[in-house]
């Protein structure tokens, strides 16, 4: 599984964990194309290991916005994507941006790709 499989894949079981009772074993699960690799088990866990680190990182970053008004995709690309910021430092920030975008015009609305490349290049020059 190439990167980007596997963050297309961690974007939707992290989707589905928004606001779910399920676990992430669970919402993996769901999602087919298995089998797995270690990245994207680990941007998963590692995205829902600390949601509340990346929750309160990214309502730093979002002008006259909060967590709970964004439309779920982009939450769900942007907390993904702050998750590899923070804890992945490996992986070079333009790459992390670069992929951001791509699921946003993936999975988003036309604005979406705009609106979070907007608040990840805000979080990346800050850091």
């Amino acid at each position: 599984m190439k990167r980007h499989e596997a963050r297309e894949k961690a974007l939707q079981v992290l989707f589905q964990l928004d606001n779910t009772d399920l676990t992430v074993e669970e919402a993996m699960g769901h999602i087919k194309g298995q089998p797995t690799n270690a990245f994207y088990e680990k941007i998963v866990n590692g995205t829902a290991e600390h949601l509340e680190e990346i929750d309160a990182t990214l309502e730093q970053h979002l002008e006259k916005w909060s967590l709970a008004r964004l439309p779920k995709i982009e939450r769900t690309v942007l907390r993904l994507a702050v998750y590899e910021l923070l804890y992945m430092p490996e992986t070079p920030k333009r790459v992390v941006l670069n992929e951001a975008i791509e699921l946003c015009k993936t999975f988003g609305e036309d604005s979406s790709s705009k609106f979070v490349n907007g608040v990840l290049s805000k979080f990346t020059e800050q850091e």
